[in-house]
């Protein structure tokens, strides 16, 4: 796919929140009642985390609206063995992982050739601890886990925040206390958000203000839900870094500006790249400045934003250090290297580091033809590459967009002028 330059302005309504729709999907399935899930996302990674869902023995509905009913009221009913496959959705099989380590069957969980690329072993040998069998492929998927979890000590490490929102999920099905220290802890948003969909199941626990150590009652249960999800900021960032390289005008509404989303803080980044930013509602304008300033930015709590922030950078003036991410090299794909080929192929100068890049920024790109990797955060920002380059952007691949985002190429052709 061909980007050339253009003007990109006006209005787009954000898609829902991954995460948060996979969260609610999972509680949902356990909570073995009726729920509503209210403006939920479809996308390839959700999809995927429904699918799970009705293996699972629930039945999940969609209205005319495209809301979603889960009768989960049989769920998990007379099964011996379960197999989950979370197509290329971590998120799916982290945190699907220890609630079904709680069942008393055998369940294999596996993904595609990314997803098999992702490790489990911290996460595997957390359940073992808490009183899990499991196997698996040298600490890959496919992984098998046999409950029950008996509740017990256990320390991870957590490169990714999925371990602990995983244990955080699965620990209140143990049979008694469990008591879960990370020796390491990455993206903290994400654990917030995990937390409040506790707190909102009226779970008990407490949790130290770091968030690196918890204790989880045991012998609780999930309660049937009716949620609305919230627009996704890890989507809209693509949009609003799209304002500022291209000093255009740029409001993406849906948003909810106290969303436990850590990915929200990439607005602050922007703000002292040199754009404006104001709220209204749920709806957030950012304006691109007439010189983008570098700077430096500490990404370990919001690594999704590494491949459009390195964008940014790319057209700012001066130097952009994005540090603290190396959680970034072990997503779809090894980000940080990725984005450090494809702002080299665009005529972008760039020093990679082991936790993040140094940009050198001169105010531009020449364009070039670029490497997707199957990667949807990769793509998306490529595609926003484009719109700002000299020559074009020529992505060899962008099918993985609809991984998280399918309408992605048609809201940001919409905002053509």
């Amino acid at each position: 796919m061909l980007i050339n330059r253009k003007t990109l302005q006006g209005k787009v309504l954000i898609p829902a929140s991954k995460s948060q729709t996979i969260r609610a999907f999972l509680i949902a399935a356990f909570s073995r009642g009726i729920s509503t899930i209210r403006h939920p996302l479809i996308s390839d990674d959700t999809s995927s985390c429904i699918k799970a869902v009705e293996e699972m023995g629930a039945i999940v509905t969609f209205s005319e609206i495209g809301d979603a009913t889960v009768d989960a009221t049989s769920a998990f009913t007379g099964l011996e063995s379960l197999h989950i496959d979370a197509g290329n959705s971590g998120t799916t099989e982290y945190l699907s992982l220890p609630l079904l380590a709680s069942l008393g069957i055998p369940v294999q969980v596996d993904g595609d050739e990314q997803l098999r690329k992702r490790p489990l072993s911290p996460l595997l040998k957390a359940l073992e601890d808490l009183g899990a069998e499991t196997e698996s492929t040298e600490g890959f998927p496919p992984a098998v886990v046999r409950g029950p979890l008996d509740g017990g000590d256990t320390v991870i490490e957590c490169r990714t925040s999925q371990y602990l929102s995983g244990l955080l999920l699965g620990a209140p099905l143990a049979i008694g206390e469990s008591h879960i220290k990370c020796s390491l802890l990455y993206e903290k948003p994400y654990v917030r958000m995990t937390l409040k969909w506790l707190d909102d199941e009226g779970i008990r626990y407490r949790i130290s203000e770091d968030l690196e150590e918890a204790w989880i009652e045991g012998g609780q249960s999930y309660q049937p839900l009716d949620t609305y999800i919230e627009g996704d900021f890890s989507s809209a960032a693509f949009f609003f870094v799209a304002a500022a390289i291209g000093g255009s005008e740029i409001t993406v509404e849906g948003l909810d500006k106290d969303s436990t989303q850590g990915d929200k803080a990439i607005l602050d980044i922007l703000s002292a790249m040199g754009c404006s930013v104001s709220w209204k509602g749920n709806s957030v304008t950012v304006k691109g400045p007439d010189k983008l300033k570098g700077g430096e930015f500490d990404l370990n709590a919001i690594p999704d934003t590494l491949p459009s922030l390195a964008v940014a950078a790319a057209f700012a003036y001066g130097d952009t250090h994005l540090t603290n991410v190396p959680q970034a090299r072990i997503k779809e794909t090894d980000r940080i290297s990725v984005m450090c080929e494809n702002l080299r192929l665009m005529g972008v100068e760039v020093e990679e580091e082991k936790d993040g890049m140094l940009i050198h920024g001169k105010g531009g790109i020449k364009g070039g033809k670029v490497k997707g990797y199957g990667d949807h955060r990769v793509i998306m920002a490529l595609y926003t590459a484009g719109t700002g380059s000299e020559e074009g952007v020529d992505i060899d691949d962008t099918s993985a967009a609809s991984v998280t985002f399918p309408t992605f190429f048609t809201l940001m052709k919409s905002l053509e002028v």
